[in-house]
C-alpha cells in the first residue's frame, strides 16, 4: 500500500472496528533511520520517519538540518537499503513556536509559519501542529482558542505552499517533547470533554480561516492515554483509565488518536492503545537508548579483544563532551554528581542521545565499529554482553558483526510496536 492511501485506510479500519496502526520514529540519527526502514521493510508495510521542530528547522536545528536536508538524508538511507520511496511517510513533529518561545509571540509565530512552509515545500506530509506552549508574551497558559487559531494559522501556511498535500495531527494536550523533565507520579487522562472541545476549537478555527476543505484531512488528535516516562520510570498503560477516552472516538468524526512518548511500554501496552484507538505510537528516545546500550555493549567486547591503547574509548568521549556542553543535560538531571552522572549514561530520557554528531564522539564510535569490523567476534562475548542478539545469530537470523548486531538491537525496539500496529495483518501492507 502507498503511504498516499495509508492514512485513508487506517482512519476506514478503525471505523468498521478493525484496529489497525502505524508506528511512528522521531529519531535524526543514521543507524536509528536504518533500523526503522530495515524494520518497515520486513513488515511490508509504510515508514513513518518524523522530525522535530528542534531537530530540524530552517535555522538548522540541533541537527544542523534544514527541512529538505533532513529529507534527502531519509530518502538516502531508504535507497541504499532498497526500501521504497513511495512507502515513505516524512512528518513533522511538534510544530509551531516552540524554538523560538523565548521570543514575542508575533516573531516566534512568523518563524514557525516559514518552518511549517519549509517542511511542506520539503516533501513532508505528515504535519503535527503544536502552538500549545507559551511565548514571551503569551500568560503562563496559552488559552486553548488561541492555541487553535495558532495552529490554523500554520496550517493555512502549509496550504500555500502544499496545497492539498499534507495531512495534519492536532491536539492541546501534548507531552512534553522527548519525555518529562522532572519525576512524575501519575498522569491525568485526557477526557472525552477535552477531546470533543479540542476538536471542536480547531474545526472552528480552521473555518474561520477558509481553511475547511483542508478539514478532512486533520486525521488525528493528540491526547494523553495516560503514558509517560521520567528519568528513571515509566508510567504504564491503563487501560481502564483511558476506558471514557477511548469509547468516545467514533463520537470524533473520521479521527484517530495519537500517542506521544510510548517509549518502553511494553508489547501488551502497545498492542491494547492500538486496539482502544491509539493508532499512531510514537517512539524516539527508546530507540536511541537502545542503541547506546548496543554501543557499550560493543565497547565492552572491544575491551576482551583489544588492548587499551587501541580500543575507541567511546563511552569516556561521550562523558567528556557531555561534562564540556552540559547545556542538554544539566538542567534535567537532579542529584549529587554520582547520580547525574548514572543519569548521563542510562536515564530513559536519554540525553545522551543530542551528542552522537559531536565531532569526537563520532569518531570514537567509527573506531569502535572500525576496531570490531571483520574480527572475528566470539559467540561467548556477545551471549555475556548482548544476549538477545545472541540469540537471534543462533537461529541464523543475523550475522555477527557489530553493525549487525547495533541494527537488530534497534529492530528488536521497534518489533513490539510492528506487531501491536498490525504488520502484515490480512495479508496488506
Amino acid at each position: 500500500m502507498s503511504a498516499d492511501a495509508f492514512w485513508s485506510d487506517l482512519i476506514q479500519r478503525r471505523a468498521s472496528g478493525r484496529a489497525r496502526g502505524i508506528w511512528s520514529v522521531c529519531s535524526a540519527h543514521p543507524l536509528v533511520i536504518e533500523a526503522a526502514l530495515r524494520q518497515a521493510l520486513a513488515d511490508g508495510g509504510p515508514a513513518l520517519i518524523e522530525a522535530t521542530c528542534n531537530q530540524v528547522n530552517p535555522q538548522g536545528g540541533y541537527t544542523g538540518l534544514q527541512p529538505a536536508d533532513f529529507v534527502g538524508f531519509v530518502r538516502g538511507i531508504a535507497g541504499a537499503v532498497g526500501f521504497p520511496v513511495e512507502r515513505l511517510i516524512l512528518g513533522g513533529d511538534h510544530l509551531g513556536p516552540n524554538p523560538w518561545r523565548d521570543r514575542p509571540a508575533a516573531e516566534a509565530m512568523a518563524l514557525a509559519d516559514a518552518m511549517v512552509q519549509a517542511y511542506a515545500e520539503a516533501g513532508f506530509t505528515k504535519l503535527h501542529l503544536d502552538a500549545s506552549m507559551a511565548c514571551a508574551d503569551d500568560p503562563p497558559v496559552v488559552p486553548d482558542t488561541v492555541i487553535a487559531e495558532r495552529a490554523a494559522r500554520l496550517c493555512a501556511a502549509a496550504e500555500r505552499v502544499a496545497p492539498g498535500r499534507c495531512v495534519y495531527v492536532v491536539g492541546t494536550e501534548v507531552p512534553v517533547p522527548g519525555g518529562a523533565a522532572e519525576s512524575l507520579d501519575h498522569l491525568q487522562v485526557t477526557t472525552p470533554a477535552s477531546a470533543r472541545r479540542t476538536l471542536d476549537l480547531h474545526r472552528t478555527a480552521w473555518t474561520a480561516r477558509g481553511l475547511d476543505a483542508a478539514w478532512p484531512r486533520v486525521i488525528a488528535l493528540v491526547v494523553q492515554p495516560g503514558v509517560e516516562f521520567d528519568h528513571t520510570r515509566i508510567i504504564d498503560y491503563r487501560p481502564e483509565a483511558a476506558q471514557a477516552l477511548s469509547a468516545c472516538l467514533p463520537d470524533l468524526g473520521a479521527h484517530v488518536f495519537e500517542a506521544h512518548s510510548t517509549d518502553y511500554q511494553t508489547p501488551a501496552a502497545l498492542a491494547r492503545l492500538v486496539r482502544d484507538g491509539f493508532a499512531i505510537l510514537k517512539v524516539g528516545p527508546g530507540l536511541t537508548f537502545a542503541l547506546r546500550e548496543a554501543l557499550y555493549a560493543l565497547e565492552l567486547i572491544e575491551r576482551e579483544l583489544l588492548p587499551p591503547a587501541l580500543c575507541s574509548q567511546l563511552r569516556l568521549s561521550v562523558e567528556r563532551d557531555m561534562l564540556l556542553a552540559p547545556d542538554d543535560w544539566a538542567r534535567y538531571y537532579a542529584g549529587d554528581a554520582p547520580q547525574q552522572q548514572v543519569l548521563r549514561a542510562f536515564s530513559y530520557s536519554d540525553r545522551v542521545r543530542y551528542y552522537w554528531g559531536k565531532p569526537a564522539i563520532a569518531a570514537a564510535q567509527a573506531r569502535l565499529l572500525a576496531n570490531l569490523e571483520g574480527r572475528d567476534m566470539p559467540e561467548n562475548l556477545v551471549s555475556q554482553y548482548l544476549p538477545q542478539q545472541y540469540d537471534a545469530h543462533r537461529q541464523g537470523l543475523i550475522a555477527l558483526a557489530a553493525r549487525a548486531l547495533l541494527l537488530d538491537k534497534v529492530q528488536a525496539a521497534l518489533r513490539p510496536y510492528a506487531r501491536a500496529c498490525g504488520a502484515g495483518a490480512d495479508g496488506e501492507a
